[in-house]
């Protein structure tokens, strides 16, 4: 993974990673309650399929819909892939997401998230995100 923007601390690429980490668990495990915790109560969040969900409430609504049996054939992995730092409090995640089918041996589809991370009160939590798809070319 590479890392660019301000110089930060050890600790807090670590509570990203660990982050992101949060977010592959809670889905492979439909979780939707750590699912919601690692966003902020004003996040903003675009699936992968451009519905705008705003708010942590809204997010919960589509989540609670949607996660629950949503790894029945298959499962996203999750892995970072560049992390700038526009300021010591302000990150921007981009990730590399690869769904698989549920024994893991065949890949799916691909996607790209971007997650926009602030640290409130020494928290890392998701502002914003977009998960977009990637298109085969």
């Amino acid at each position: 993974m590479d890392i660019t923007g301000a110089i930060p601390s050890q600790d807090d690429v670590d509570q990203i990673l660990a982050l992101l980490t949060t977010v592959d668990r809670a889905q492979r495990t439909e979780d939707a309650d750590a699912f919601l915790g690692v966003f902020r109560e004003d996040a903003l969040w675009v699936t992968g399929h451009g519905k705008r969900l705003y708010g942590r409430d809204a997010i919960g609504t589509f989540t609670r819909k949607v996660l629950p049996g949503a790894t029945a054939a298959g499962y996203a992995t999750y892995e970072a892939d560049h992390l700038l730092f526009v300021r010591p409090d302000i990150a921007v995640l981009n990730v590399n997401q690869t769904y698989v089918e549920r024994d893991g041996d065949q890949v799916l589809d691909h996607g790209s998230p971007v997650y926009f991370l602030a640290k409130d009160d020494g928290v890392w939590r998701i502002a914003a995100a977009q998960n977009t798809i990637v298109v085969a070319e």
